[in-house]
């Protein structure tokens, strides 16, 4: 019960080259929390007070092109 035998530190490193590894998990991860937030909160809101969403934006972009 002293010291942390090599299972917790093979353990511990897991975890960190999990949460840590390559690519930008966390902030990969943080991004899509936003997205999550960033939608809920668009329905809440009223149909007539909603602005263009995100696809309605890019199809009018589209039109403004031809």
């Amino acid at each position: 019960m002293g010291t942390f035998s090599i299972w917790h530190w093979l353990i511990v490193l897991v975890v960190v080259m999990v949460l840590f590894g390559g690519r930008g998990k966390i902030s990969s991860l943080m991004g899509d929390v936003a997205h999550g937030i960033r939608n809920f909160r668009d329905g809440l809101k009223d149909p007539e007070q909603k602005s263009l969403t995100d696809a309605e934006k890019l199809d009018a972009k589209e039109r403004d092109k031809v």
